[in-house]
């Protein structure tokens, strides 16, 4: 804001356009039978080209609807994308948890524990198993908490293919039919294809 150069025009207008396109769209959510809460987690590796750091996306599907979302800058510089993966995983599970809180204290016993896919098997070997512990020392000790989740039976994590990823379309650009595929399964739809 302080010194706006060319680029930053050029991103708003960007930002701009996407909004009047999509201005349109919405999440329909139909009543399910199945309330199983279903977490998908993905990273870009290193994707701010300013700090190199990367970026964790995750989405929660309920239902058919995706009920919780977010992408968000990892606060460390992860040394590979299988680092960059657990951290993102590690964040999702957080989230799993207090959203499965949220929902037993509605509805007792709603989860005993909370399936999340993820795209990187190495990162889910790393989650699991604790000789690895030496070859991540630098990973902060918040993101190992993952591994006590797991060890408790809070938390599951499962290897999820990259082409049905669903947070892909939080972490990274997509190619057009990529993103309309992954919007679909978000259930984010034109109002005019509710019916």
């Amino acid at each position: 804001m302080a010194a706006p150069k060319e680029g930053h025009l050029l991103a708003a207008k960007k930002i701009l356009r996407y909004l009047r396109g999509t201005i349109k769209f919405g999440i329909f959510y139909k009543r399910s039978s199945d309330s199983t809460l279903k977490g998908y987690t993905d990273s870009d590796f290193a994707g701010d080209l300013d700090g190199g750091k990367s970026t964790s996306g995750y989405v929660f599907m309920m239902g058919d609807g995706a009920v919780a979302w977010s992408s968000k800058k990892q606060p460390i510089v992860t040394l590979s994308t299988t680092e960059a993966e657990y951290v993102a995983a590690t964040t999702c599970a957080c989230q799993s948890i207090w959203m499965k809180e949220v929902l037993n204290s509605i509805e007792e016993d709603h989860c005993k524990c909370v399936t999340v896919f993820c795209n990187n098997s190495s990162s889910i070997k790393l989650s699991k198993n604790p000789v690895f512990h030496g070859r991540t020392k630098h990973i902060n000790v918040r993101f190992h908490f993952i591994r006590d989740l797991i060890k408790k039976g809070e938390v599951e994590l499962i290897y999820y293919g990259t082409k049905e990823q669903l947070a892909d379309i939080l972490t990274k650009p997509l190619k057009l039919e990529d993103f309309v595929k992954l919007r679909m399964l978000l259930r984010v739809q034109e109002k005019k294809d509710l019916n």
